[in-house]
């Protein structure tokens, strides 16, 4: 932890520069330097990539001047004609990833070397903003040289270096040597080693043979692991890190390669055992004792913010003001609150009814984010009036109080004052008592250009000049409920707005760029549809008088529910009428619906702290497809629900390094790892089969009840459950601890046997694993929830039990012997089938005559896939099972089928069998393409849309010939404008002329990328770049992810495509991040966007070095 105590006295404005600028120069002095980093290119990289996202600690570091930011400071000048003045560019503190090193390959390390003048770059907050005159600069010399040296001999508190043992080269020690004597012992894992080696068998099928094994599985080349502590902070590393992810992968290739499972079990068995041991032994012994996080203390609490901001968009800082009526709860002499990248000019604090009094000094402790303000005399219980001056920047990385570029219809770059502060960045705003369990009202006033558009969450009160400046107006807004400070928003620029009113008298607007009104139709008609019926479904009325939803230029997620002020990226939110496509309107529906779920379970109802943040977007993330299917039901869009959220889930939470639902949040900067597809879609997933478990009517009377209680107040998961016990009289809390508390799923196993009309079933539950059969300490149970339906009628259960043991025998009465069963209906309860090889052969007819249910069809092939990648059964014969779906109409078990062949299809562009996977795709997909050709036919649907845009776009990526002709011509008429293509046929028609095209292709690409007036057309060409093959284009496309051209939360993006595009893309990705890591990392500074890009591009690159390393 690095503090320092500084007097802050009440100075005169003259004297205000004088005491920031020493404030500032104290405080670069002791700012430490962070070790340099180098990232493992190949296998040790993705250990806690995959799922429990990347573990991030804090760092700050001195920045050059970048070109964009020059870029800025030159347009803004250039727009208004004003000259900004001189001013020092805050250090930016972020988060470091937790980075798994290697010695083989480096990213560049952040500057090690500081100048006089550079260090004055370390100032952490923003009181260089103001111009500073020269002869202030002139003591301070000696002491920046003294803190470089300080800086240079500075070191991580843990540092370690642990390589992988290697086979020596005359094959008697190391690691050969311990190989030999665990064989002579007769060790069983080696054993059960050697039978699935000798198991592999020759090739069963037209994708050829396997190379035989080697005598033992290599090591991964060149591991070496650091583990990195930073300003007081271990790295917090799991113990049960595996290489899970990796050998699913393997175990895939093998049997697509027809090796037999046992083969497939073989190659991830080995690294999981042997590296998880010494991953956990040496994590142990390198992790120091870490000081504890501590929330914040209880002797003072608000009751009101009364909070004013003046941001200046030209200069991109802010200065404010708060007086927050606060309640002193026990006598103290400091006051502590959360405050980052702020600096404070005056305190005080005022009892109710005597006299003030100032602070006396400001305790910054950087790393928990957090300020001390110290009072010379004790702050007596009772009520006072806090009042703190402030200044800030209007920052880059799009978190706190942050400026959004956006473009006029005149051409002209301005920028927009926006916020985002879920999880822990209002903070970065205002100081304040940033955690959701402190609640507090809130009265905001803006002080802003005049022709611009203030918003915060409530509702305009006045709006009138501001006395200081004729070209400014001051707005004020209505006071807040009682609110979490992560909720509070505020937004200053130029927009167009439509409005209406809900059914039940809320004002619904939503905010779009100037000139794009029409675009926000589409989400204002979903927007006053679904505040009725969350009223309806609550029985709670929304509890603002108005909503906003306004599109921002540059934004981070996907949206904010900030209440009464949902923020959103534009391609979210806009639809054109004549150029959207079906999905994006789709999207935003879900988006929307999502978002306004919100407003009563996360805002009305908050959780009490960051452990229960899933069930905050678990929730959302569920009843935002209820909402959608309610408005639209023509989207099928539960059936789309299994595809995009169930099976994505059950793939990340069978590694090894899955987590729990429910993760104990200690440190708020924690908070980022547990924003993944275990919070929103796992969460989603098991509150969908417990409001099946429960029941419709009983789920509803639960969620009043807790509503009620707890409005305006914070909640536990608890509390949910006990209120939908009260509701339901089931054992809600039994059932859920088993599915929130521990990760993981299970794997249901099920034969059948007949007897006269009775089929008596045996059923058996183990954890799934994706890198092969369970073998762990112990067996996990859960309570499953079992529905089971006969071709009798395949829409409704016949048997519904909670199965709450590892083994179950149930006896179903009249089923006769020609009639098939199924589990899982409706594929609602989160766990994969294993059927027996008769009760899996009697439903391949239903299948292909379509009698069994779509999403039970989606829901089969997709546990048959997943039972193959993880070796437990053949891949040949899944593929044999595929063509069952020969005659499939429905677009969404096309989409999981695309999805799960894509995935072989990489798996197998690293064998001699690519060619084959790519024409047995082309197989599969001509007659359902042949079906519906390139045009609509009248009387089509939604789902149709979606179905021609899916399969042409995997027939051409395929090499279809006919396709990619048509292809070609299409996009030849589109360039030159003799016929357009439609929206719903423009990625699949872009995504085959580059995977077949040159670096004319890619140039026009890129030119209808320059025109695109719209965000959507934009994201749709950077999605499909990476599909083009050439080397010296993949680099032009890498090139072009970091131009002005495309938005920083796009970047991502076209990386990912890249690296998902090819083999070639995969490693070009994976060296151009390297290349480019520091500018990479001052873009995002250890936001979720970073975090997703190492996650991408480690999946990637694990698959490649799996699979290049590891010959079965």
């Amino acid at each position: 932890m690095r503090s320092r105590q500084t007097a802050a006295p009440s100075l005169p404005p003259s004297e205000k520069e004088r005491f920031l600028y020493r404030n500032a120069r104290a405080r670069a002095a002791a700012m430490p330097s962070p070790p340099p980093l180098s990232p493992a290119p190949h296998l040790c990289f993705g250990l806690l990539v995959d799922v429990s996202a990347t573990r991030l600690v804090r760092h700050a570091s001195p920045l050059p001047l970048t070109r964009r930011r020059k870029k800025e400071k030159s347009q803004a000048r250039a727009t208004t004609g004003r000259k900004r003045r001189g001013r020092i560019p805050m250090a930016r503190g972020g988060r470091l990833l937790a980075l798994f090193l290697s010695g083989a390959s480096r990213l560049p390390p952040p500057p090690s070397t500081t100048t006089s003048a550079q260090a004055l770059r370390r100032v952490r907050h923003v009181a260089s903003a103001l111009r500073l005159p020269a002869p202030l600069l002139g003591r301070e010399g000696a002491q920046a040289r003294e803190a470089k040296g300080r800086r240079e001999s500075w070191s991580a508190h843990a540092q370690w270096r642990q390589s992988y043992p290697r086979p020596s080269k005359e094959g008697g020690g190391g690691w050969r040597r311990r190989q030999q004597q665990r064989q002579q012992h007769n060790d069983p894992q080696q054993v059960n080693l050697a039978r699935s080696r000798e198991a592999l068998a020759p090739s069963l099928s037209r994708l050829g043979q396997v190379r035989p094994a080697p005598p033992h599985p290599p090591p991964p080349p060149g591991f070496g692991l650091r583990l990195l502590s930073l300003g007081g902070r271990r790295l917090p590393l799991s113990a049960r890190a595996r290489w899970a992810s990796p050998f699913a992968s393997v175990a895939a290739a093998a049997a697509a390669a027809a090796a037999t499972s046992a083969a497939a079990a073989a190659a991830s068995s080995f690294y999981s055992a042997t590296f998880s041991c010494r991953l956990a032994a040496a994590a142990a012994a390198a992790m120091p004792e870490k000081r504890p996080f501590e929330r914040l203390p209880g002797e003072v609490r608000p009751i009101n913010y009364g909070l004013c901001l003046k941001p200046d968009l030209i200069d991109f800082t802010f200065e404010g003001k708060l007086e927050a009526a606060v309640e002193v709860k026990q006598a103290t002499n400091q006051i502590v609150m959360n405050c980052a990248d702020i600096d404070i000019i005056t305190a005080s604090y005022a009892p109710e009814g005597d006299e003030e009094i100032h602070a006396t000094g400001f305790n910054y402790q950087n790393e928990d984010e957090k300020v001390t303000l110290s009072f010379p005399s004790t702050l007596q219980k009772g009520m006072g009036t806090l009042k703190i001056d402030f200044v800030g920047e209007l920052n880059d990385k799009m978190k706190g109080f942050y400026r959004s570029k956006y473009t006029t219809p005149s051409g002209d770059t301005r920028y927009a004052a926006v916020t985002q502060f879920e999880a822990t960045d209002a903070r970065r705003a205002f100081p304040c008592w940033d955690e959701p369990a402190i609640k507090a009202t809130f009265d905001i006033s803006l002080v802003v250009p005049k022709e611009r558009v203030a918003l915060s969450n409530m509702n305009v009160t006045d709006r009138r000049p501001y006395p200081d400046d004729e070209n400014l107006v001051e707005v004020k807004f209505a006071r807040t409920p009682v609110m979490s400070t992560y909720l509070v928003a505020f937004v200053v620029g130029e927009y167009d707005f439509v409005e209406t009113r809900s059914t039940d008298g809320v004002l619904v607007r939503v905010y779009t760029p100037v000139g794009k009104a029409e675009q926000g139709k589409f989400a204002l008609e979903v927007a006053a549809k679904t505040l009725p019926f969350y009223k309806d479904y609550f029985n709670v009325p929304y509890p603002l008088p108005k909503i906003d939803l306004i599109a921002i230029a540059d934004f981070a997620a996907g949206a904010m529910e900030n209440w009464g002020l949902v923020t959103y990226r534009e391609t979210a939110l806009l639809i054109d009428p004549k150029n959207s496509c079906s999905s994006s309107r789709q999207w935003v529906a879900l988006v929307v619906g999502h978002e306004l779920a919100h407003q009563w379970f996360g805002n009305l109802v908050t959780m009490e702290w960051w452990t229960h943040l899933w069930l905050n977007e678990g929730f959302a993330s569920w009843i935002e497809y209820l909402c959608v299917d309610h408005c639209f039901p023509e989207y099928d869009i539960w059936t789309q629900f299994v595809s995009a959220d169930y099976t994505r889930a059950q793939e990340l939470d069978a590694l090894d390094n899955s987590h729990p639902i429910e993760v104990n949040v200690g440190h708020p900067s924690e908070v980022d790892e547990i924003f993944d597809a275990i919070s929103y879609s796992k969460g989603a997933s098991v509150i969908r089969m417990l409001h099946d478990y429960v029941g419709d009517e009983d789920f509803r009377k639960g969620m009043h009840l807790y509503l009620t209680k707890f409005q305006h107040k914070n909640a536990a998961t608890e509390d949910l459950w006990e209120s939908l016990e009260q509701s339901s009289g089931k054992p809600i809390a039994a059932v859920m601890n088993t599915w929130t508390k521990q990760m993981g799923f299970p794997l249901v196993y099920v034969e059948a046997e007949q007897r006269e009309d009775e089929k008596v079933l045996k059923l058996v539950q183990k954890k799934f694993c994706a890198s092969g059969p369970y073998s762990g300490d112990g067996n996990p149970l859960w309570m499953i929830p079992i529905s089971i339906c006969t071709s009798e009628d395949p829409t409704h259960a016949k048997m519904q039990v909670l199965m709450d043991k590892p083994e179950l025998t149930l006896v179903l009465k009249d089923v006769k012997p020609e009639q098939w069963v199924k589990l899982n209906l409706g594929t609602v309860g989160f766990y994969r089938t294993q059927y027996s090889s008769d009760m899996l052969e009697s439903l391949l007819p239903a299948i292909r005559d379509l009698s069994l249910p779509p999403v039970d069809r989606l829901g089969l092939q997709n546990d048959l896939f997943s039972l193959a990648r993880a070796g437990i059964i053949s891949t040949v014969e899944v593929l044999k099972v595929m063509e069952a779906f020969v005659n499939e109409p429905n677009y969404t078990v096309w989409s999981d089928l695309s999805c799960n062949l894509g995935i072989l299809s990489t798996l197998l562009s690293h064998t001699d069998f690519y060619e084959e996977i790519q024409a047995f795709v082309r197989d599969i997909f001509s007659p359902i393409g042949e079906k519906l050709g390139w045009d609509p036919r009248p009387g089509e649907g939604h789902l149709d849309a979606l179905l021609r845009g899916l399969v042409l776009g995997k027939l051409g990526k395929a090499g279809h010939k006919a396709t990619v002709e048509e292809a070609r011509r299409r996009f030849k008429d589109h360039v030159e404008g003799k016929h357009i293509l439609s929206a719903d046929l423009r990625s699949p028609v872009y995504v085959t002329v580059l995977k077949h095209g040159d670096s004319t292709t890619l140039d026009t690409m890129l030119k209808l990328h320059k025109q695109a007036d719209m965000q959507e057309e934009k994201n749709r060409i950077e999605r499909v770049l990476g599909a083009i093959s050439q080397p010296e284009l993949i680099q032009k496309v890498l090139t072009f992810a970091l131009s002005e051209e495309v938005r920083p939360q796009d970047t991502v993006s076209v990386i990912g495509g890249v690296a998902g595009g090819s083999k070639q893309g995969r490693k070009a990705a994976w060296k151009f991040v390297r290349d480019n890591w520091e500018e990479l990392y001052n873009r995002y500074q250890g936001g979720f966007l970073i975090s997703r890009l190492i996650k991408v591009r480690a999946q990637k690159v694990l698959t490649t070095a799996v699979i290049e390393n590891t010959r079965l």
